[in-house]
């Protein structure tokens, strides 16, 4: 290569090189007055102008602006620009003028900004759901609600909600909803009785850190709005709340927006864990297959409320033999309102002895209480699960096992 294409070369590499890197301070060029010079000279920056420009002597002087006067980025003006007058009617200022910004106004709530006025958000109509809620820049954007959805309500904040699933329930399909009507269902199944464990152990043990130690009248509200996922519907709700009492209400709505979001990687990976859980009850007493008179035993032993003789010939005839004792398990912590299920457990084990249990039988209830309080995944997931709740719901006080 002869020296002068290596030459050039070398200088095309460092204009391009010098074109390319960015300086900081940026400057920009001036003709010095007095010997007609070229310079570069260091321009302002924000919040300030510029008051003398450089020469070979002096660098850039540059002040500050004055009150109600801004400048927002490096510049070579020698004025500030005037900050926008106070905000006008049904805006608030969102950010107030300073040095470097200009007075920032915003429509209010529930409004948006399309030529110079704020105009209230759309409300989509019933059959129409919100899929992008309004903001202070753009406008509601409805839709109609797919198959299996419905809204009726007129809202400029509600998305179309999943029709009920009432074989969750137990419940018949009277009418098939639409895009504007739940379904309706009727409290007659069309299937005969099944055993139907309300909520599980293991359901129990995971889901009792969500309970509040104290509970106001709007807790089941606030727990389904931060929620993430698809919302359980009103009338979901209204019924838990006829049918349980307050404990029993947060155990029966997390189990059913646990059903509704199974598709959710973390649903999935708790529904996961409390199978393997319940996978560990069963062979700790769901072997145990138990006489009619050992069940009433147990029942008797248990504190509160009884579990009455027709409820235990109702289990036995409608449930497997290893299902039994979960059941009635389960009937005595509804019956009982607000009571631990393991607690009670412990308790009718120091009077068993004078039921003659079985040895094994009692083995196996004294395993299943020590499993369930040493099944850590309700602690390892609590601040999980209170993170997508949100946090409005971490004010509320939670009780842990």
């Amino acid at each position: 290569m002869n020296k002068w294409l290596c030459c050039a070369l070398v200088f095309l590499n460092i204009s391009i090189k010098w074109t390319t890197q960015e300086t900081f301070p940026p400057k920009y060029l001036h003709y010095d007055p007095e010997t007609s010079r070229p310079l570069m000279c260091d321009k302002c920056p924000p919040g300030t102008y510029l008051k003398q420009h450089c020469t070979a002597r002096w660098e850039t002087v540059c002040l500050p602006c004055p009150d109600l006067y801004y400048t927002n980025s490096w510049h070579t003006s020698d004025e500030c620009l005037y900050c926008s007058p106070v905000c006008k009617e049904l805006q608030y200022v969102k950010q107030e003028c300073n040095h470097t910004h200009n007075r920032v106004c915003e429509c209010e709530e529930g409004r948006y900004l399309e030529l110079e006025f704020c105009l209230k958000h759309r409300s989509c109509p019933p059959g129409y759901g919100v899929v992008q809620a309004g903001t202070p820049e753009r406008n509601t954007v409805c839709k109609r609600c797919p198959d299996g959805f419905f809204s009726n309500e007129t809202s400029s904040k509600a998305p179309c909600r999943k029709h009920t699933n009432c074989s969750v329930f137990g419940l018949l399909l009277t009418k098939k909803g639409n895009a504007t009507h739940d379904n309706i269902c009727s409290g007659n199944s069309e299937f005969p009785k099944k055993c139907g464990i309300d909520v599980t152990l293991c359901e129990e043990a995971f889901f009792r850190f969500a309970v509040p130690t104290k509970f106001t009248p709007d807790w089941l509200s606030v727990l389904v709005d931060n929620l993430p996922g698809t919302k359980v519907n009103a009338e979901s709700i209204e019924r838990i709340k006829r049918r349980y009492s307050s404990q029993e209400q947060t155990f029966q709505l997390l189990k059913l927006w646990k059903h509704q979001n199974k598709d959710q990687d973390m649903v999935k990976k708790i529904i996961q864990d409390i199978d393997l859980c319940e996978n560990s009850v069963q062979r700790h007493i769901g072997h145990a297959n138990l006489t009619f008179e050992q069940l009433r035993g147990l029942m008797e032993s248990l504190p509160g409320k009884k579990i009455g003789v027709e409820d235990i010939e109702r289990t036995r005839k409608t449930c497997k033999s290893n299902q039994q004792l979960l059941k009635l398990l389960s009937l005595w912590r509804i019956k009982n309102g607000d009571q631990d299920t393991l607690k009670g457990l412990m308790h009718a084990l120091k009077h068993l002895k004078t039921y003659h249990f079985p040895k094994t039988v009692t083995h196996s209830l004294r395993k299943t209480i020590r499993f369930l309080h040493s099944f850590t995944m309700y602690r390892l997931y609590q601040k999980l699960f209170l993170e997508m709740i949100g946090n409005q719901v971490q004010t509320v006080k939670i009780s842990c096992l």
